[in-house]
């Protein structure tokens, strides 16, 4: 018997009946051998992690844009962080970890330089509206490998639907949906206390003597939580009193860190710069990289914002000075 196969059988034996099993997954849209050690999962995983798109993710904003300091997120470490929570709520709940992992580790393939700033700023400016969990399906299924990565429909559903008012079609990737919210509301806080956008003073006080007062207390008790009420109610949920907890943190991140605060005071030049980005290459397509335009079949539009979305916070930056100032006045302003 093939690894593989002894894995797939394990599975049975072990998973949930809930559980999505590798050896029935739906497929890929482009049939393949299959691997003798590999589950089509853990072929999936592997395939994100070593894409291009997952290795920019480290160099991308998730909240502060260019902060100075070596400890705030990335959009690469808040992806290993959900991927690490879905893991250990999948694991608990006897799901298929290989498949909770594969999502996660997928989710925001598609996200823009400079964090949601950049997301709104290219949801203004493209025919249609752009939004980052569609663009990590079109880098999976189109815009890596020259012609996407050829993932299982189970991993591709639930990179798709980890945000939105579509809810994955598994609970694995309903897993992921949870773990996301979890794992930025807890990083940002904490993000936000180091930056001294907020104080652990100024947070709820009625849901710290719930959750907890600490970053990793607060992350234990809401993953317990959804372990226990997803365990009995045999879907992926909360707890009433802790899930209306959960939204009462992120309500007030909205209130004091992600609208209007000091962490979003670069935020009007991110915008600018993505849009006047996208501008110049509509104006002059003959400066998109050729692999662009030709998986946009010749759309210019689609190629500048499938260029633009893939761009790190840094490239973003020397594009626009490229464009925009003469290079040796953008030498000595900028990089002297």
């Amino acid at each position: 018997m093939l690894i593989r196969e002894e894995t797939e059988a394990r599975e049975e034996r072990e998973l949930s009946p809930l559980a999505v099993l590798s050896r029935k997954s739906r497929g890929r849209v482009r049939p393949e051998p299959e691997c003798p050690v590999r589950t089509a999962f853990q072929r999936d995983r592997d395939r994100i992690i070593h894409s291009k798109a997952f290795r920019r993710l480290k160099h991308k904003t998730q909240v502060f844009i260019s902060p100075e300091g070596d400890h705030y997120r990335t959009r690469l470490t808040h992806t290993l962080e959900v991927a690490q929570i879905a893991r250990t709520v999948a694991r608990a709940l006897r799901l298929n970890e290989d498949l909770t992992e594969a999502i996660a580790l997928g989710h925001d393939l598609g996200h823009t330089p400079f964090g949601h700033t950049g997301e709104e700023a290219l949801n203004a400016v493209f025919p249609g509206g752009f939004r980052h969990n569609e663009q990590s399906l079109r880098v999976v299924d189109v815009l890596e490998q020259d012609g996407g990565l050829n993932l299982t429909w189970e991993v591709r559903d639930g990179i798709a639907h980890h945000t939105g008012p579509v809810e994955p079609a598994t609970l694995e990737g309903n897993i992921v949906r949870r773990a996301d919210r979890i794992a930025y509301i807890n990083h940002d806080i904490d993000d936000a206390v180091r930056a001294g956008i907020i104080s652990a003073a100024e947070l709820p006080q009625d849901v710290l003597a719930l959750l907890g007062r600490t970053h990793s207390r607060r992350i234990n008790t809401m993953v317990c939580d959804l372990i226990a009420a997803s365990r009995a109610a045999g879907r992926i949920t909360m707890s009433e009193e802790v899930g209306a907890a959960t939204d009462k943190l992120r309500q007030f991140l909205f209130a004091h860190v992600y609208v209007g605060s000091r962490a979003k005071s670069e935020d009007a030049k991110a915008r600018r710069l993505i849009g006047e980005l996208y501008r110049h290459f509509l104006a002059h397509p003959d400066e998109l990289p050729d692999e662009y335009t030709r998986l946009a079949g010749g759309d210019t539009a689609r190629a500048a914002c499938d260029y633009i979305a893939g761009m790190t916070d840094r490239y973003a930056r020397s594009e626009f000075l490229r464009c925009f100032l003469p290079q040796s006045w953008g030498r000595s302003l900028f990089w002297d």
